[in-house]
């Protein structure tokens, strides 16, 4: 099995990096679709007016419900489509991925991790806003929206219907590998590596963690959506409280150190260690994990965004500006911190091996454990609870895509091959899965960001014409006031 993962990677490596066209730069490899994922957060940031920062008031605005309108169609709360995208995006990306980025890349791949987060907004707000503006209301009352149908559809009214439906089903493909490497295998090795830190029989029998997951995965999504937004709004805010509340204690007891670990972000982010392979190799790792943190540029996010109650689609573009604001902006960040502060990143402080093993969730409950020592032992449970909840809703995103491609009456049988994954992740060299994983999540960025660039437009009017209302005032006139 390591042979299948090691030639697919071989693969991938041969599609997404820059050295096979134009070679080496600084003697790091560069990811074609990091560049991609920069160069279109840059331009739907200047494109879109810097809605990134100029917006969010009047998104959290809308958050607390001041602009509902008898005309909303959804089945969903606007606040409730950020809660179930956020319950997929705040995971391991930000326990085990921020670690890695940090081992790998040093402290400054923090300060390239926050500049993701702020493109990642434009490109959330433009990806949601086109998911809204495209939804599907099916017969049975669901509604399907994502990028499978802003590319067919969308596309196909610029009169590019072939080509639109080519890039959805490309997308789609994307996807349901994406939903079973990233949002399967690396939250199954992750989660396994640390509760096996904590449980020793775990670490000598993994495929029983595997048998287990997998397990209580399947009775969640058998049952469908319905049963996965009931399990995740129940675990999400628990774990994300104890998480935040442990990091914030951190970071108080340690006030002082912080402005040195800023410092520290700030000149490694452009002298960064050799180590790193240059600058080139810093920006990659914090490009790769914030974008496997926030998924901003993917095109999985407006799955969940898609059954939100609005009257306009740029009103829920704009709530989706919070989703890699809180998850890469503040969790991260406060998450890089506690790395950079308790020195667990550097292998002469003894965590070489867990660096060198891509053990990155384990390797953050050691900082945590630096400080409080029982802290490692909750951590593991919170890490297998964020592991389970984004492995739940990706197996939703995988799901939405396989009905795209091959029809509802064979989704029992994507079920089953995520399950089938959970098992072999449990038992497979997590190395070549953490790295299989993260390209695959990429390689949904090439043709989602194609048909940003391709339907920005569409959004730029919309926004201005949203913008022009909200001036005049009247929006706030046909707002529903209790």
């Amino acid at each position: 099995m390591n042979e299948l993962f090691s030639h697919i990677n071989s693969f991938l490596e041969s599609l997404l990096f820059f050295d096979i066209l134009f070679g080496q730069i600084e003697g790091s490899r560069i990811p074609f679709l990091v560049a991609w994922l920069i160069v279109g957060g840059v331009y739907l940031t200047l494109k879109m007016g810097f809605v990134n920062i100029k917006m969010l008031r009047h998104a959290y605005r809308i958050i607390k419900g001041e602009y509902t309108t008898p005309d909303d169609r959804g089945t969903i709360t606007p606040f409730q489509s950020l809660t179930t995208a956020l319950s997929a995006t705040v995971g391991l990306g930000n326990i085990a991925g921020v670690a890695l980025a940090i081992a790998i890349g040093g402290a400054g791949a923090t300060f390239w991790m926050i500049v993701a987060g702020f493109l990642g907004m434009s490109l959330k707000f433009t990806e949601v806003t086109l998911s809204l503006k495209y939804r599907e209301f099916l017969s049975d009352g669901t509604i399907m929206g994502g990028g499978m149908e802003y590319l067919s559809r969308g596309l196909s009214q610029k009169g590019m219907p072939q080509f639109g439906k080519i890039l959805a089903i490309v997308f789609a493909l994307f996807m349901i590998m994406g939903a079973i490497g990233g949002g399967n295998t690396f939250q199954v090795s992750q989660a396994l590596g640390a509760i096996g830190a904590e449980v020793p029989f775990i670490a000598q029998n993994p495929w029983v963690f595997g048998v287990i997951l997998a397990t209580l995965t399947g009775t969640v999504i058998l049952g469908g959506i319905t049963r996965i937004a009931d399990t995740t709004s129940k675990i999400v805010p628990f774990m994300v409280t104890l998480y935040i509340g442990a990091s914030l204690w951190i970071l108080i007891l340690h006030a002082s150190h912080i402005p040195d670990a800023f410092g520290l972000i700030l000149s490694e982010a452009f002298a960064p260690m050799a180590v790193a392979g240059g600058m080139v190799g810093v920006i990659t790792q914090g490009f790769q994990r914030a974008v496997f943190s926030s998924e901003a540029g993917l095109g999985s996010a407006p799955i969940a965004h898609a059954p939100a109650k609005v009257k306009y689609p740029v009103r829920q573009g704009m709530v989706a500006l919070y989703e890699p604001f809180i998850d890469t902006i503040i969790v991260c960040t406060m998450t890089a911190l506690v790395i950079i502060i308790t020195g667990v990143y550097d292998p002469a402080n003894g965590y070489g091996a867990l660096i060198e093993a891509k053990e990155g969730a384990a390797l953050t409950a050691a900082a945590y454990g630096t400080v409080i020592s029982w802290f490692p032992t909750v951590l593991s449970f919170s890490i297998f609870l964020f592991a389970f909840s984004t492995m739940i809703s990706w197996s939703y995103y995988g799901e939405r895509a396989w009905v795209y491609l091959f029809g509802s009456r064979t989704s029992l049988l994507y079920k089953f091959i995520f399950l089938g994954f959970i098992i072999m992740a449990s038992i497979v060299d997590t190395g070549i899965m953490v790295d299989f994983s993260f390209m695959l999540i990429l390689a949904m960025a090439l043709p989602n960001i194609l048909g940003l660039y391709l339907l920005s437009g569409e959004v730029q009017r919309d926004l201005k014409h949203y913008l022009k209302q909200l001036k005049s005032g009247e929006l706030d006139k046909e707002a529903i006031r209790e």
